[in-house]
């Protein structure tokens, strides 16, 4: 499981691969925190439980990016690890605690503010591997 960043002039497009589905999302929303911030730094003196639903895995991506995004950025809180299952039924929804601690803007090493994830450029693709790809608007 992993993700790297490739090039973009303004914005940062990510992609990661991963076993399966609820790894690559974890690792998804590791990525937005890693952007956010300087996660090597975060202790887990505490954990955020949070749900999200999506129509179809696309939306459940967005929104899943959307919510860590709000939970670090509006929320103030520095994410380390993420665990998560994902069901569906009539549609997907992500179940989720992260572990971390309220954001320290010195000792996180605030990086950069995302504005949104965006649906341009996304890709799930699911084979032996879950390969993802998505941009966010920095």
């Amino acid at each position: 499981m992993s993700y790297k960043t490739l090039e973009h002039a303004t914005d940062a497009i990510i992609e990661v691969t991963a076993d399966n589905l609820e790894e690559a999302f974890e690792v998804a929303g590791i990525s937005v925190i890693d952007t956010i911030l300087n996660r090597s730094k975060v202790e887990e003196n505490n954990s955020k439980k949070i749900t999200v639903k999506g129509k179809d895995l696309e939306y459940l991506l967005y929104n899943w990016l959307e919510e860590i995004i709000i939970l670090t950025i509006t929320d103030g809180f520095a994410g380390k690890r993420i665990l998560l299952d994902i069901t569906k039924n009539d549609e997907y929804q992500i179940n989720a605690e992260i572990f971390g601690e309220l954001i320290n803007l010195r000792k996180h090493e605030f990086k950069v503010e995302i504005k949104s994830p965006t649906f341009h450029e996304m890709e799930i693709e699911i084979k032996e591997k879950v390969r993802m790809k998505y941009l966010l608007d920095l």
